[in-house]
Parts: structure tokens; sequence; C-alpha cells
């Protein structure tokens, strides 16, 4: 079925909690693109992946935990529609943990889910402690009554109903506005050969063609659309709540 609605999910979480791993068991896309990164098993910048789920189409954002990259996790947090609270069944809440959970509720972030990953390291009784802890910590806020699921990228336990509660929270989700002014707050510049300037972000309002004339703010400098991308592909248009690189 052709996607006919974009969200962009966000993920939030302690280092080491999986979640990348998690992202990649999803979509068969590993988000951690920087050699850095894959040496250092780490997440250091804003990593990004795509799924398709019966009619809806999910860009994920992937943030790094550690707490001297929380600057960069900020950058990917603006335009996402749900986030993916991950925690480790084998540690449970760390500082990370709640740090990133403390800025999704600054943020006005409305809804989500909670995935306990690494859910093959502990036994039931552990699994069902984590649990408890996690219901715990998200009363009283968004999250409270979402979704609570164990998963293992390891094994593949979990990935389906994962999947199932992903698609279920995303159709509550408001659909963005394409008729109003296009809006697309930038979080990675970059110049590629043969293309020059490249900007990525998420459409949070309005629509954007190939051929379009935008107006970079506080700088105020005209620019023409030469070229859209979104999930590796080339687009005419892209929409509000669309994940997009743009060839300026």
């Amino acid at each position: 079925m052709e996607a006919t609605k974009h969200v962009i999910v966000g993920t939030a979480g302690h280092i080491d909690h999986g979640k990348s791993t998690l992202i990649e068991a999803l979509t068969g896309t590993n988000p951690d693109r920087l050699e850095e990164e894959k040496r250092r098993g780490i997440t250091i910048d804003l990593g990004f992946a795509f799924l398709e789920l019966d009619g809806v189409r999910f860009g994920f954002v992937d943030v790094p935990g550690h707490e001297k990259f929380v600057r960069n996790m900020l950058a990917g947090v603006g335009g996402i529609d749900l986030v993916v609270l991950v925690i480790a069944a084998d540690e449970s809440i760390k500082p990370q943990t709640r740090e990133h959970f403390d800025i999704c509720r600054l943020l006005g972030i409305s809804r989500g889910l909670v995935a306990i990953t690494k859910s093959d390291l502990v036994d039931a009784d552990g699994l069902g402690l984590v649990r408890l802890e996690v219901e715990d910590f998200v009363r009283g806020s968004f999250l409270e009554g979402a979704p609570i699921v164990p998963v293992s990228a390891t094994t593949g336990a979990g990935l389906d109903a994962f999947k199932k509660a992903l698609l279920d929270v995303a159709r509550s989700a408001a659909p963005k506005d394409i008729s109003g002014h296009f809006r697309l707050p930038i979080d990675r510049s970059f110049a590629m050969k043969g293309f020059g300037t490249v900007v990525t972000g998420t459409l949070v309002s309005g629509a954007l063609k190939v051929g379009d004339e935008a107006e970079i703010y506080p700088v105020r400098r005209r620019v023409r659309v030469r070229g859209l991308h979104s999930g590796g592909h080339a687009i005419d248009r892209a929409v509000a709540g669309q994940r997009t690189a743009v060839n300026l």
C-alpha cells in the first residue's frame, strides 16, 4: 500500500540502551553513519532511517544518548510526532533516560511508546520488575498508559508487537498542515560534490517543490530548490511531516 501519512519518530534514552540497534532491526538501516560512531559503538550525531507500514511512512530520527552530545540530540527532536523512549532491560532507568524524557516533556511532545530493549538478557521476573519501574517513571506524563513493549534486536522477539504498537500510536497523531507557509527547521547542512549545498530537516508546515524559492532565516537569503530527496529517493514535492534533504 502506498504511504499516505508521514510520521516522524524520535528516539530518547540513555547511552548504550540500544536506540540505534532497535532502529536497524526495524528498518534494516544502521542510522550510525560516521566512522567514529561505528568505531566507538556510540551515536554522536543525528541518524535517520525509514519504514513503511500499512499506509504510514515513518521517518526515524536517532539521537545521541551520551550527555556530551545533548546539543546534537536537541537538533533532532524538533518536528517529531511521537517518541520512542528506549530503556534497556538489564539497566533500567539511567541518568540520560531522565534527561531525555525531561526534554521531551519540555518540548510538548504528546504521544509515544516505550521499548524495553535487550529483553533477552533478563528473565521474566527481571522484565516484570523493569516494567513496573517504567510505569512508575512515566506516571503523570504524556506516556502514562502508553504501550510498553519488550523487544530484542538480537533474537527478534517482540519486534512485530512493537511495530503494531508503533502503528497504533502513529494513527492517532494529528496530520501536519500542508496548506500553511513552508517551514523547515534545518538540523544539518553540508556540501556535496557535484550538487552544492544540501540542508536536511523535517517539514513542520506547508509544502516545497523543485524549482521553488525559499528564504533562509535569520540571514534572509533567497535560494532556489534544485532537488529534493526523502528516504534515499529523489522526489518532486515534499510536504509537512516529511523528513527531507533539500539541494539549494
